[in-house]
């Protein structure tokens, strides 16, 4: 019988379910939009009953289109959207609230509060990360404060916490599964990643009851397994990371100093630092990695908070494109951007200017200036983001006594524009190179669940399957790529202004 694993990916925008077979080639797709949910200014969620609802019709409808029945997959592999938060009572399973998404501003003011109460230190030494509202901690802590009796129920140890990974296996179980990995718990803010341990005293420091948190296990392990009413036989869960550390991961960049780019509602750039806890001296952030055992694994990091997205705004606010595919030939309608520079701080700026009153700034227009104009600068933001990210990176790395970044892997929706990718290596300086499978998050997680389940021996069977499909090599000036990385820098501090 072929071997099969099925990658559950639980992100932003979409709940998509991935087929692979054992040579990590896609076997099936299918993907469910997920809608949004905007509260107020700033506040963004989602419905977790959606967020089962669309992953369990992927899953079916994956194993569907490939024609293959729940006892051929070997292993299910799970990767999902980072930091955003819920909170559910484990009797009913019922959640208590909507999901708080990783892009939600609401905890900034408890944030300014433990800067100024001079906590932020303690927290960077501990969990790697800057006090920003963007980890899972502040989400979690205002649950409890807003939700009528939930402070209550969760001191009676009836609440559950969990990011969407931890839901989507206590779904999967019907409850018999209340855990989480070691990347996805290095992003909630409460996780000593140097102990891989949650942190007594960070849990009291936000208030958040040790009770309500999930069991913490190596990425690539032996969780459980699924309900046999689930999916039509019981599957074995094997593996499990947020959704960048398993691109990290999907990308074979197993090795020190290896990185990856990837173009999705936000942009997220990794590069690996092994077993070395190095802090950035350039506003990134040090992050778990995926861990095939107890060793702890390191990353450097640094999130664009509006990466793709920016495409969708163009298609949705301002109705400049019917579909996010028209943007390409909108953008290259025009041979450059004719001076417009846009910098898409709808919800704040991240890594590495951590400005969270930073607003989007269109600037640069003249009576010349066109939609097409528009599209490409926008585009072109997406770009300027990730330079700074990785110029950012290779000074941190050089004072590490590494060498900078020599190439720049990528994948992610966005990693299908070439003008985007060509524009990217044109600002780097260095070859920008895309992958025959694209889908490398999912392939990530399918990894580490073959890992765990003996479909492949180890990193090194991986590494073998990893496979270009286009490497675009810098054509730029040096000096006319300086220029407007000045221009972009100046443009980030007329937004920080707004």
């Amino acid at each position: 019988m072929t071997t099969y694993l099925l990658a559950l990916d639980q992100g932003t925008s979409s709940s998509r379910s991935i087929v692979f077979d054992a040579g990590g080639r896609i076997v099936a797709l299918a993907q469910e939009e997920l809608p949004q949910i905007y509260p107020q200014p700033g506040w963004v969620e989602h419905d977790p009953r959606e967020i089962w609802r669309t992953q369990l019709a992927t899953a079916k409808a994956a194993l569907a289109q490939a024609k293959v029945d729940a006892r051929a997959i070997r292993a299910i592999g799970i990767t999902n959207q980072r930091e955003t938060t819920l909170l559910w009572n484990r009797k009913t399973g019922q959640p208590i609230h909507h999901a708080i998404v990783w892009q939600d501003r609401r905890g900034e003011p408890m944030c300014a509060k433990l800067r100024k109460d001079g906590k932020e230190a303690l927290i960077r030494e501990r969990t790697g990360l800057l006090v920003d509202s963007y980890f899972s901690a502040t989400k979690a802590a205002w649950l409890l404060e807003n939700v009528s009796g939930a402070r209550a129920q969760a001191e009676r140890g009836e609440l559950a916490f969990g990011t969407v990974d931890t839901w989507l296996m206590w779904q999967l179980t019907g409850g018999a599964l209340h855990a989480t990995d070691v990347t996805n718990a290095s992003r909630t803010m409460l996780f000593n990643v140097r102990e891989n341990r949650w942190d007594e005293e960070l849990l009291a420091l936000f208030g958040v009851p040790s009770s309500l948190m999930p069991k913490v296990l190596p990425s690539s392990a032996a969780y459980g397994e699924t309900l046999a009413s689930v999916l039509g036989a019981p599957i074995a869960i094997g593996g499990v990371a947020g959704d960048q550390q398993a691109a990290l991961f999907g990308q074979a960049c197993f090795r020190e100093g290896m990185a990856k780019n990837t173009y999705g509602t936000g942009c997220f750039l990794l590069m690996n630092t092994g077993a070395k806890f190095q802090q950035s001296q350039n506003g990134l952030l040090t992050t778990s990695a995926a861990q095939l055992g107890a060793q702890p694994e390191y990353a450097l990091e640094g999130s664009v908070f509006v990466g793709g997205a920016v495409v969708q705004w163009l298609r949705d606010g301002l109705k400049a494109i019917s579909s996010s595919a028209q943007v390409q030939s909108l953008a290259e309608s025009v041979p450059d951007a004719g001076g417009v520079m846009m910098v898409p701080a709808f919800t704040g700026l991240g890594a590495p200017y951590w400005k969270p009153d930073a607003r989007g700034t269109i600037t640069g227009l003249s009576r010349g200036t066109t939609v097409a104009h528009i599209a490409r600068a926008a585009l072109e933001s997406i770009a300027y983001q990730s330079t700074a990210l990785l110029q950012a990176m290779s000074r941190d790395a050089v004072a590490a006594g590494a060498a900078p970044v020599s190439e720049l892997r990528v994948d992610g929706g966005a990693a299908v524009n070439d003008l985007l990718m060509q524009f990217q290596a044109d600002l780097l300086g260095i070859p920008v190179v895309r992958p025959a499978v694209t889908e490398t998050t999912a392939l990530g997680a399918a990894y580490l669940a073959g890992l765990s389940s003996g479909v492949w021996r180890g990193v090194d069977e991986l590494s073998a399957q990893w496979r270009v499909e286009r490497r675009f090599t810098p054509a730029l000036d040096r000096a006319r790529a300086g220029e407007l990385m000045q221009r972009w820098e100046h443009a980030v501090r007329q937004a920080s202004l707004a």
